[in-house]
């Protein structure tokens, strides 16, 4: 189906007006990730103190992780897309302020962007593509296989990109979060003018209706989209607790990127203290995880034949021996930077080989209808995991008097081990459990994982 996707031209026409204003979205998300703990920092803030405005973009995430998926039915998914850009265009204006207040406001605009993020260009996308086309289903993944190539590509290039603004041109640290707005800008551009001709083209009966219908009950039909909401929910934690595999999946995944939210608070404080270039460091970080991804393509193909639930432990195991060697790397008075670096390089591979992996199994445990629900529920667990380690390590270094001296990172990174050594168990009973179980096996090729 592929090949006939690429040979048609209206399907490429489409594809490209949705993925010109999709990558200009991630980009300017990437362009803010090299700098903000630093940006903190220069602003005289404690860890502990960064630690809480980490704690509250990670809760704004789970307070409106569920509006994000009902705001595209209420307000229509192309103005939802334009609030995106407004609300992210605010957070990046919030990081010229010094006052923590504005920073604490800045990081839950921060939270509902992502949230939004995440759900919102897509849904545009499949409506438009499945519902006003007509195109096959089967074409989708292409497109977010381009998504998710051009995405490493644009983390290494924004790493690149804040690395020569913040400190070859001495723009300072405040600088990425910048040249993001513009860059919003023009996403926000594209969406109302090659979307909006997009829609006027092909018409928006679907949308059209919806407001009709809204117009003419009162409000009956946001209602009904609460109320969808409220059955996907229940639908979804009612798999988690009847299927075994797939509570043992999302406990993996809960485990996993709980940690991961802790590592991105961590790599800063550890290696900045030495002098590394930020952005030169976030760049190779994002690489490894690009080569993380090309090495789970390897691996599936015909000629390895290895399965995604293979790749998955792999990826775990290595992502526990980072952390196993992070609590080496950092006793106090003693750090070995360069072991640091290399230690977050081979968690950075293992993400690589770990999302595509994750994804596949979804695709396979979680029946289609279930799976925002379900995949709600596993977000719970994950952000409240990430808000209690920062909150632990807040306590911990505001207990010491603040600052890196302290043992409060060592024992974050040696809880995270733990942590991996439990997501590691989770794996084994899965595929024990599942050993014969040929829902969760590749059928000769390798599959295609969906976006994250």
């Amino acid at each position: 189906s592929t090949p006939t996707a690429v040979a048609n031209p209206a399907f490429r026409r489409f594809q490209s007006i949705f993925l010109r204003a999709y990558l200009l979205a991630l980009w300017a998300d990437w362009l803010q990730g090299p700098y903000l703990y630093k940006l903190y920092r220069h602003y005289s803030f404690l860890e502990s103190q960064i630690a809480i405005l980490y704690v509250c973009g990670l809760a704004s995430c789970v307070l409106f992780a569920p509006f994000s998926g009902w705001l595209p039915q209420a307000l229509g998914r192309r103005q939802t897309c334009l609030l995106f850009c407004v609300s992210y265009s605010a957070c990046c204006l919030t990081k010229l302020s010094r006052d923590y207040f504005v920073l604490i406001v800045g990081r839950i605009l921060g939270g509902l962007s992502t949230s939004l993020l995440a759900t919102t260009f897509e849904a545009w996308y499949v409506y438009r593509h499945v519902e006003v086309h007509d195109f096959p289903k089967e074409w989708i993944p292409s497109t977010f296989n381009k998504v998710a190539t051009w995405n490493h590509g644009l983390a290494v290039g924004a790493g690149l990109v804040a690395n020569l603004l913040a400190e070859w041109l001495h723009l300072g640290p405040v600088a990425p979060f910048l040249l993001a707005v513009p860059c919003l800008g023009c996403c926000s551009w594209l969406v109302l003018t090659d979307w909006g001709k997009e829609e006027a083209e092909r018409g928006s009966e679907g949308d059209k209706q919806t407001l009709i219908l809204g117009a003419a009950n009162g409000g009956v039909a946001r209602l009904s989209a609460k109320e969808r909401f409220s059955r996907s929910c229940h639908d979804g934690l009612r798999c988690l607790l009847s299927d075994r595999r797939v509570l043992l999946l999302g406990g993996v995944q809960a485990l996993f990127e709980s940690v991961l939210y802790i590592f991105v608070f961590l790599w800063t404080p550890v290696l900045d203290p030495h002098g590394p270039p930020l952005g030169i460091v976030f760049s190779c970080l994002m690489a490894a995880s690009m080569v993380g991804s090309l090495l789970y393509r390897l691996a599936t193909s015909t000629r390895y034949r290895l399965q995604p639930g293979q790749v998955l432990c792999l990826a775990v195991l290595m992502a526990f021996f980072s952390f196993f060697m992070l609590t080496f790397s950092t006793v106090p008075g003693q750090p070995r930077p360069h072991d640091s670096f290399l230690a977050f390089l081979l968690l950075e591979l293992a993400c690589g080989l770990y999302f595509p992996a994750v994804s596949f199994l979804q695709g396979r445990v979680i029946p289609e209808e279930k799976r925002a629900g379900v995949l709600s529920w596993f977000r719970l667990p994950l952000h409240l995991l990430a808000c209690l380690g920062l909150l632990a390590l807040h306590g911990e270094v505001s207990g010491t008097g603040g600052g890196e001296g302290g043992g409060g990172t060592r024992h974050m990174f040696g809880g995270c081990a733990v942590m991996m050594l439990a997501a590691l168990m989770a794996v084994i009973s899965l595929f024990t459990l599942s050993r014969n179980d040929t829902d969760l096996r590749l059928e000769g090729c390798r599959g295609e994982g969906e976006m994250e």
